[in-house]
């Protein structure tokens, strides 16, 4: 996060190539609710809609992959069609796990080394543009960009069953987009799943690939009970109307 000035530095090379795979796996568990938590209804639309748009409404314009498990396909199908949604994006069948679900999804990106790719949670639809132009230019620049807080808590750590006090301004919490150079992800994912891979930056990482941290908002939340919901509504609601 030491590049404050990288924005203005870091021009859009006409070569270069920019995807977003969104990943929308997940079900209504947590939510309490029998809707998939990337279709309940956010301001209107659903929540997966909103993130989708963050990225098609940001100055980088990426093409959209989305990732959905195949049960939904319809479903989505039929929101899209009620809500006149018409963005362009490609509709891909999830995986097993959120590993293979983007390994899915990587597959329809040819490896060239001008392509970036982003990847992100279909339940974080507040990511502002700022956070998403920084991360592919922090990876054009670094080869990756994992977005990340640091944490606010205080934070302890369980160890042989006694907590251990860890110092917070060493702890950040990760968020997405995770933005790579399509080479640095396409390697990765050719190794076998472990479910010590809690996201795509543990699955670079472990491949020896350093990663790169980029500021993050509190604001970018993930949709994950219910009260997110109302709070995700708060925050669009005190968005500028221009």
């Amino acid at each position: 996060m030491d590049d404050q000035n990288l924005k203005s530095q870091i021009a859009y090379p006409a070569s270069k190539k920019y995807y977003a795979i969104i990943v929308a796996g997940g079900t209504g568990t947590r939510m309490q609710s029998v809707v998939p938590k990337q279709f309940l209804s956010l301001n209107g639309l659903p929540v997966l809609m909103h993130t989708i748009q963050a990225f098609t409404q940001s100055t980088i314009k990426p093409d959209i992959i989305l990732v959905l498990p195949a049960a939904y396909h319809d479903y989505w199908k039929e929101l899209c069609h009620t809500h006149q949604f018409d963005t362009p994006h490609t509709l891909v069948t999830g995986g097993e796990t959120r590993f293979h679900s983007v390994r899915n999804g990587l597959d329809l990106i040819s490896s060239d080394d001008n392509t970036l790719v982003a990847i992100h949670d279909a339940v974080r639809p507040l990511t502002s543009n700022h956070i998403i132009e920084t991360s592919y230019q922090y990876a054009q620049k670094h080869g990756n960009a994992v977005t990340a807080v640091k944490s606010r808590d205080s934070v302890r750590q369980l160890v042989n069953d006694r907590s251990v006090s860890l110092l917070r301004d060493q702890i950040y919490l990760i968020q997405t987009p995770q933005t790579f150079k399509i080479s640095l992800l396409k390697k990765a994912y050719q190794q076998p799943y472990s479910e010590h891979f809690t996201d795509d930056a543990s699955v670079v990482e472990q491949d020896g690939v350093e990663i790169h941290l980029t500021e993050g908002s509190h604001q970018n939340i993930k949709i994950t009970f219910p009260e997110d919901i109302a709070i995700a509504e708060l925050l669009l609601n005190k968005k500028p109307t221009t």
